[in-house]
């Protein structure tokens, strides 16, 4: 099973490297694998590489789900 997180461009860096920002933390990751990313945007970020683009309002909701289930587990 894989799990793939959203996360906010925080800063665009040279040679296909980005820093997103992940529940307050963040993290240099490839965004070699796909084009026209920036600042600001939301991707999808697996093993340290952004393997998609999301629209934002789909990213709050997604990271707003993963807030709910960190706070319900006993």
């Amino acid at each position: 099973m894989c799990l793939a997180i959203p996360a906010r461009v925080a800063e665009l860096l040279p040679d296909d490297q980005a820093i997103v920002v992940l529940g307050g933390i963040r993290k240099t990751i490839s965004i070699a694998l796909l084009d026209g990313v920036q600042l600001g945007d939301y991707v999808i970020v697996h093993v340290g590489h952004a393997i998609g683009q999301i629209d934002p309002a789909e990213a709050e909701r997604t990271l707003a789900l993963f807030g709910e289930l960190a706070h319900a587990q006993p």
